[in-house]
């Protein structure tokens, strides 16, 4: 026996929003940890009762400006058994559509990025997005459905 230390959060949404003319919506914030901007994709917490995918899609509005109508499933997983009991839920969305300004909460600041999809490889490859759980997801996304 060993003392050990679970930490308790809400599990997490995430979506990879793509536009019709084939550019993925990124998002540029601050990250405390790694105490740098990184570019990521529109992501939180499922709220108390909240449905995933409504949160991914409501993250994608509030982040990013853009309305995503459907989001799909990627899968989940969990984000590090080692320390979290939570799940990580990862959807994508093709054509979505600016509809309105970026609406942050106090505690982030995000800014928009349009990357074409065929660069994220290169951009993965490269460590230009490195962020484990981003990258997990968007390599799903690459592998299951870019190339159909």
């Amino acid at each position: 026996p060993h003392t050990f230390h679970r930490i308790q959060s809400p599990s997490w949404a995430q979506i990879l929003p793509i536009t019709a003319d084939g550019y993925a919506v990124l998002v540029k914030q601050y990250r405390h940890g790694a105490q740098r901007v990184t570019l990521e994709i529109p992501a939180g917490l499922v709220d108390p009762g909240e449905d995933p995918a409504a949160a991914a899609l409501r993250e994608c509005l509030e982040e990013t400006g853009y309305r995503a109508r459907e989001a799909t499933s990627l899968g989940v997983v969990n984000p590090n058994p080692a320390l979290f009991a939570n799940r990580l839920y990862s959807y994508f969305a093709r054509g979505v559509v600016l509809e309105r300004t970026v609406q942050n909460t106090a505690t982030e600041l995000t800014e928009p990025v349009l990357i074409p999809v065929a660069a994220l490889p290169r951009m993965l490859e490269s460590g230009e997005i490195d962020h484990a759980l981003v990258a997990a997801t968007l390599w799903r996304y690459l592998y299951w459905h870019a190339a159909r």
